[in-house]
This record gives structure tokens, sequence and C-alpha cells, in this order.
């Protein structure tokens, strides 16, 4: 198969999904009834032998091509059907909007409210790669999960797509809005109507302008403000930043950047490269006439500027010697002796992807088009080099930490 949807490894954990929604419904369910009479005698009818015949006060519409697994609603209709006071219909996915109206109608009046689910309106769109990949867009899922309170259709892509199989999938489950990770999802999310289509992208430092109107692109880049209050925080003396970057790359951070610098009362000093020998020459530069006292130097995820065979070992090393704090957007710097970087809580980004969807589904015009920075993001720190620095470190601050280098 081109696509697939991941598996959970268990039953347990659609059960305790099943249960939320199954007493969420409940809930719905006894607040319109009681408008009718007291819960109690809601309660009483439900243990009654009434005949069904009447007028029911609910009707629940819920349609099977919905099911986020195999038989799921079954747990959840049959508590609710055993409530005499409320009606189950199955409709058709191709319509159900019109068989809705239609079972209003044929009652005359009699349904006095309708509760309508379907968990067809957002699904997510992920790169079929193995580990460790694969569980970070698990867990990116899940917390899409945990925020829309319902399981997502998500689908792997691969590079055997077969996109008219993807397009008329998405098209049956009535999604309105694909919340794309990667690459490989952006790719696929990119051919599908945009006329009927929303789309969300995360799992990517950015998105070319010509790619991105229209989307809501949520970068894996950290946001630079989070990254000056940390620097602040470790290293309180600061007060001057150094970043060399590619515009190209990284433009629509830098201006991010400066307005940050200047909120946390930094100077930001900018220096542009559009190639490694001019980035080398300008860290070159840095290090040599770096203030250690006050100072601080940034790398960027750039792969113009922040080289990893050539930039990164300068950078370490030089910094090392004139004792000047170095932090980073790129976790694994921080285990090679860089001071501190932010990368991403991916349950948190999850959960604001999901947020944006919800946003784009209720119309929300502000959640339709930007670039944003990553907010969603955990602390690792190297206190080989903070000690090296001599930064005093409480105990209450290490304990903060989300990740240490080199590990105990």
């Amino acid at each position: 198969m081109p696509f697939h949807r991941p598996r959970r490894d268990g039953s347990e954990g659609i059960r305790r999904v099943d249960v939320r929604r199954a007493t969420g419904l409940a809930m719905l369910a006894l607040w319109l009834i009681a408008g009718f009479g007291t819960y109690a005698a809601a309660h009483a009818a439900a243990h009654t032998a009434e005949p069904r015949n009447r007028h029911p006060t609910l009707a629940v519409l819920y349609d099977r091509a919905d099911e986020y697994a195999p038989n799921a609603f079954q747990q959840i209709l049959s508590g609710i059907f055993e409530h005499p006071d409320v009606a189950l219909y199955r409709l058709k996915s191709s319509a159900r909007q019109e068989q809705a109206m239609m079972l209003a109608a044929s009652t005359g009046g009699g349904f006095l409210k309708v509760a309508a689910y379907s968990a067809g309106n957002i699904a997510v769109l992920y790169p079929d790669i193995g580990e460790p990949y694969r569980s970070v867009f698990s867990k990116i899922i899940e917390g899409i999960e945990d925020k829309t309170k319902v399981r997502v259709a998500s689908f792997a892509i691969g590079s055997n797509l077969n996109q008219q199989e993807l397009n008329g999938e998405l098209k049956r489950q009535n999604v309105r809005v694909v919340i794309a990770l990667g690459r490989n999802g952006l790719r696929a999310a990119a051919a599908l109507d945009r006329a009927t289509v929303n789309i969300v992208a995360g799992g990517v430092l950015a998105v070319p302008e010509n790619e991105a109107r229209g989307i809501s692109v949520h970068s894996l880049a950290p946001d630079p403000e989070l990254l000056f209050i940390r620097l602040k925080l470790l290293s309180p003396q600061a007060k001057r930043v150094f970043v060399v970057y590619d515009p190209r790359n990284n433009g629509w951070l830098i201006q991010l950047a400066r307005q940050a610098a200047k909120a946390q009362g930094l100077e930001l000093q900018v220096r542009e490269a559009g190639d490694l020998k001019t980035a080398m020459q300008h860290y070159q530069a840095i290090l040599s006439a770096s203030d250690a006292h006050t100072d601080a130097l940034w790398l960027p995820q750039d792969g113009t500027t922040v080289e990893e065979s050539a930039v990164l070992p300068l950078v370490l090393q030089g910094a090392w010697n004139r004792n000047l704090v170095v932090f980073s957007s790129s976790l694994g710097h921080v285990k090679r002796g860089i001071l501190f970087s932010l990368y991403p809580d991916n349950l948190g980004l999850g959960r604001q992807l999901a947020h944006f969807a919800l946003g784009q589904l209720a119309g929300n015009a502000e959640a339709a088009e930007a670039t944003r920075p990553l907010k969603e993001v955990l602390l690792a720190v190297n206190l080989r080099t903070a000690s090296h620095l001599g930064l005093n470190l409480s105990n209450k601050q290490q304990q903060s930490f989300d990740l240490i280098f080199p590990e105990p």
C-alpha cells in the first residue's frame, strides 16, 4: 500500500480514548435531556420498559467511515442505546448532511436537539521513515490527538505514494485540514485541492516562500526570544550576541531575532554569508575580537553558515580557548561542547499544530497563514562547558534542565 495508518501497540490506549468519548457524549445527552425534566426522571426512564416508538429528545448521527479503529464506535453506541430518550442513526458518507436534514424533517419537529459526531475533519500526513525519526513523528501525532481529543486519520507517505488514492481517501473522510509533517508530508499535501483543504505544516525548518502561500508553517527553528531568555538566565552578564546566517535560509528568523534581542536588552550583531568561505571569515573575526565577559555567539540551524565538519570544530576550539559563551539551535551541538540548546518538545508541538488546525476549522484567519518559530521547546545544557566558563548553576537551575551533557 502507498500509505497506511499507524497502529497502537495494544488496545489499552484505544479503550482510554473510548471511555473519554463515551463520557463526553453521555454528559451531552444528559444535559440535553435535563432540559425536559430532572436528571432523576431521566435516570429512571433509562431503566423502564417504555417502548421506543415515541419521539426521542436526542438523536445521535454517526458514520462508520469516521471510525478511528475497528468497531471503535460500538463501545460508545452500546452505552448510549440503553437510554430510551436517545435515537441512533447511521449515515452514509456520501450524503451525511442530506440524510441528517431528512431525519429532522421526518420527525415533524420531534427532535428537540441533534448531536452529530464526525472525526473526519483533520488528517495527518507524515514521512514513512525508520527510527529514530518514526518515534518523533509518532509523538507529534500523539500530541495532536491529545489536543483534538479524537483519533485523527494518519497516513505514512512513502516514495511510492499514489496521490490520486490519497486524495480520494481524504475526500471520503471529509478532511478539511491536513497537518503535513516533514518534507514528504508537505509534498503530498501540496498536491491536494487547496480550495477544499487547508494545510498546517510542521516538522520542517522552513518552506520556500512560493510554496508557503496560504499555509500555516510551524518551523523547527527555536524561537530566538526563548533562546535569548535562556542565555540571560545562564549567563546574566551577556550583553551582545553575534550570529552568522544565510539570508536565503534564515532571513525570516533574523527579523524575529532583532525584535527579540531588543526586548531582552541585548545587542544583536548579524553577519551575512552566502557561502562557507565567507562564513569562516566571519567566525574567525568574531572569535578574535569578542569580549568573553559580555559577548555570546549563536549558531542557528543553517546549512551554509553552520557547517558541521569545518565551522563547528573552529567555533568549539576558539570559544573554549577564549571562554566565550556559545549557544545553538541544534541539540547535537550540546553533546559536542556548546553550552546550551533548545530542542523540540514533540508532544507539545503536536498540541500546537492541532490548535492551529482546529482554528482553521473554526475559520480563524490568524491560523491560516504565517511562519512561526518553535515555541514548544526543551532545554539541553552541557555542564562541563558551564563549569569551564565559570558559570554558577544552582541545583534548582540544574533540576530544570530537560537534558544534560555529559550524560551521568
